[in-house]
């Protein structure tokens, strides 16, 4: 409970600085600077936080991509395993230039 608790006071503070994160990487040119962005706030968000913060960071995130990556399997009439893949694929082939 006392978990629970002190994460709930952080909720808050942290689906702003989600919320922050994605208004400065989404459309930024070029991507390559998005990296970049997001290792500065975790970092940022250690630094005032600690692992609590990059916890609530870590799940807003991942909430916000579930969501995401389920509205466009909807419209693209796919699986979600097939949008998965397909992102899968793109992080390996941006790999493979590196």
């Amino acid at each position: 409970m006392d978990e629970e608790r002190r994460l709930a006071v952080l909720a808050p503070e942290m689906s702003r600085t989600t919320v922050d994160l994605l208004r400065r990487v989404v459309g930024v040119e070029p991507a390559e600077r998005i990296p970049a962005e997001a290792l500065a706030t975790a970092d940022r968000v250690l630094a005032q936080h600690g692992a609590d913060g990059l916890r609530l960071l870590t799940m807003g995130l991942c909430g916000w991509a579930a969501v995401l990556i389920e509205q466009d399997a909807k419209m693209s009439g796919r699986t979600y395993e097939a949008v998965l893949d397909d992102i899968d694929l793109t992080c390996i082939e941006s790999h493979a230039e590196n």
